[in-house]
């Protein structure tokens, strides 16, 4: 069953939209984006909230999210977590028939 995760990257200074341009500039998110079973990674910056980026990353199931979260692309998105000191919040959301 296909699913959307919220991703909340909070952090301090403008660090979270750095961070979201490093995925972009990097190269990180074309190949999460070309990852089997992704059906979305997009960024947004929230008006209410200028030191947050909102990640929606859908997915056809949970084997492609599992198979993605096993990948060497995990250690390089937490290397940069850890670069721009950013702390999480997770939504998920499955779609309905």
């Amino acid at each position: 069953m296909a699913f959307t995760v919220n991703i909340y990257y909070t952090g301090e200074n403008g660090n979270a939209k750095k961070f979201a341009e490093e995925m972009r500039s990097s190269g990180l998110v074309e190949r999460i984006r070309a990852e089997k079973g992704n059906q979305r990674y997009e960024y947004f910056l929230p008006f209410d909230d200028p030191e947050t980026v909102l990640l929606i990353d859908a997915w056809e199931n949970e084997e492609a999210l599992n198979f993605h979260h096993k990948s060497p692309m995990m250690k390089e998105i937490a290397a940069l977590r850890e670069k721009y000191h950013l702390k999480m919040r997770v939504q998920k959301f499955s779609e309905t028939e």
